[in-house]
């Protein structure tokens, strides 16, 4: 059966199985006002609103999990029934579904928000004058996307000028503009031009497909109060059957007084302590807030790490890329010698690195295939050009006095005399000193990690304000550094980084967060968190949303124990009623539902 359609049927069952949990409560509700001329319709009306959980709680008695919220409804209103107590019976069930229904309601509402994610999922690709599925197109192939339609894959434009809409992606509302020689992520849609897109990468490695992966994992790792209410739900509920057991049948025997009244406050005791308003709430909470980091173009990939960010003392920042533009160009070239730019050009012609890249676009002109290139490891390359060894690289390799110079300065010589030198200058991002300046009001120390010279990290930190920068750093030095950064700071530690060698500091940080709009795979799979459109002031937002999500599970745990707490002292001492016990569990969920639901909103 083909995806759509599978999700079509879930959609109807869903729909459909939601109109009869309302027809129930309200059949029940009409033969419910009918038992007080008969009274055997109560029984019917008790059976048509809790078939179900008298159902649920016999299987997992079977099964051994005896002590749930169904168990606990069970006994109660059976034991209701058993001394005639027949319309609280069937109104204690009556509105625990109309509970349950609001429930799921509420978390499908904080599912949808999500799901929205899912509609980036694209239905097919236009390859060949056909549509075909996404997952049948191969690395290379030429698709054509056209006004209206989604990109299903990553690729590179190869024809056409279009705005992208991506704004399911990133949160962001204004459509930027693709043009030839631009790289396209899946998920965007395609506004007003029609592009062809030669594909780089399969379905399964998409930008796209990552993205529903992660949005399908986020529930699996789970913080460590919702493993503490799992935890507490566990022993809490035999506790509170065992003295309901004490309060109804014990005490009565040994005080030699009459038991009806004693069991009728029993049953009461366990309709009040059902745990629903924590063991919903809580996890509904965690998953709201990651509904509504999801809107802003922010990707976490679970509870655990909201918690993690709600308590930062540090954010380290790698530099390239992350608080800079990662666009390198020429910014200065001193030397007599006007054939500077090209030795370097040539020099640099197998290298990958921006900063070679940098270096042949100011060249501009083709370059000769060049045989003989040796790259020094951490210095720079050396080559031999028109007879001549030219060395490009830092001052040391070259044996000249370095310069004081804003940006990465590359040297140069020929045949062991010095020619002259190269400045290579990348542009701050417009949004890294908002970022920085909000981190610092939340309370939260801002550092650099870079492998760049000393001199630029400090031009940079000057620039936005930064509080430390930890300069000249090789990969494996970053992550030394991040383990001292971890062991000297008062709360949890988040790294940002973009590039490929920030993986293994990404994944060693207390939460790593990359850059994924440009980040590397291999720094998007090590992350925690990723932020889609490669802004640094989101990881602020990031911050302020674990807050409030962590504000909101700390309220509805104390307000949850609190009224279940005087409640149950009210219902052992015999001074609450049915009614006001089905508040107590039905009410008190609803309220803490409704307060769950606020992490959903965020402030852009």
């Amino acid at each position: 059966m083909c995806d759509d359609c599978h999700e079509e049927n879930e959609q109807q069952e869903h729909e459909e199985n939601e109109a009869y949990v309302v027809g129930r409560i309200i059949l029940s509700l009409l033969i419910f006002a009918a038992g007080f001329k008969f009274k055997l319709l109560f029984i019917l009306a008790y059976l048509i609103a809790g078939g179900d959980v008298l159902f649920r709680a016999a299987k997992n008695v079977v099964k051994g999990k005896v002590f749930d919220e169904n168990f606990l409804m069970s006994v109660a209103t059976l034991g209701a029934l058993a001394i005639k107590e027949f319309p609280e019976a069937v109104m204690v069930m009556v509105l625990y579904q109309t509970g349950e229904y609001f429930q799921h309601r509420a978390v499908e509402r904080s599912r949808n928000s999500i799901a929205e994610l899912m509609d980036i999922r694209p239905d097919y690709a236009n390859l060949d004058g056909k549509r075909v599925s996404p997952k049948d197109v191969k690395v290379g192939e030429v698709i054509t996307v056209n006004p209206g339609e989604k990109i299903p894959l990553d690729g590179v434009v190869i024809s056409g000028v279009a705005s992208v809409d991506t704004s399911s992606l990133t949160g962001e509302s204004l459509p930027r503009t693709v043009k030839i020689g631009d790289d396209v992520i899946s998920g965007c849609i395609d506004c007003d031009g029609v592009l062809k897109i030669r594909v780089t990468k399969e379905f399964g490695e998409s930008t796209v497909s990552k993205i529903l992966e992660l949005v399908e994992n986020a529930s699996s790792k789970k913080a460590q109060t919702e493993n503490f209410i799992t935890k507490f739900a566990r022993y809490y509920t035999p506790a509170v059957v065992l003295f309901a057991v004490l309060l109804g049948v014990v005490f009565p025997f040994l005080a030699r007084v009459p038991f009806t009244p004693w069991v009728a406050r029993a049953l009461t005791f366990l309709v009040i302590s059902c745990p629903c308003a924590l063991v919903i709430s809580i996890p509904l909470s965690f998953f709201a807030g990651i509904g509504g980091a999801s809107k802003q173009g922010i990707l976490i990939k679970g509870s655990t790490f909201i918690e993690t960010l709600s308590k930062p003392s540090v954010a380290v920042f790698d530099k390239t890329g992350t608080l800079t533009k990662g666009v390198f160009k020429v910014t200065e070239i001193s030397s007599e010698n006007p054939d500077l730019i090209r030795y370097a050009a040539y020099a640099e012609s197998a290298s990958s690195h921006p900063i070679a890249a940098a270096i042949r676009k100011e060249y501009g002109k083709d370059i000769p295939e060049i045989d003989d290139i040796k790259e020094v490891a951490g210095k720079g390359v050396e080559a031999n050009i028109e007879g001549k060894l030219i060395k490009v690289g830092n001052a040391k390799f070259i044996g000249c006095e370095p310069v004081d110079k804003f940006g990465t300065v590359i040297y140069v010589s020929a045949d062991g005399i010095y020619q002259g030198y190269i400045v290579i200058s990348d542009e701050v991002k417009e949004d890294s000193k908002d970022a920085v300046s909000r981190l610092k009001k939340l309370g939260v120390f801002a550092e650099i990690l870079t492998g760049d010279t000393y001199k630029t990290a400090e031009v940079v930190q000057k620039e936005l304000g930064v509080d430390k920068v930890y300069a000249e750093l090789l990969p494996q030095d970053k992550v030394n550094k991040i383990e001292d950064v971890i062991n000297s700071s008062q709360g949890s530690v988040i790294f940002v980084g973009d590039g490929i060698n920030d993986a293994p500091v990404l994944t060693r940080a207390d939460v790593g967060i990359a850059m994924g709009g440009l980040g590397s795979d291999a720094a998007i799979e090590a992350a925690d968190v990723v932020i889609m459109d490669d802004k640094p002031s989101k990881v602020a937002d990031a911050v302020q949303i674990s807050r409030k999500t962590m504000r909101i599970v700390k309220q509805n745990i104390v307000f949850a124990l609190g009224v279940k707490g005087l409640f149950l002292i009210l219902g052992g001492l015999g001074m609450m009623t049915m009614w006001g016990a089905v508040f107590a569990d039905v009410g008190v969920s609803f309220i803490a539902i409704l307060n769950a639901l606020r992490a959903l909103k965020v402030r852009k």
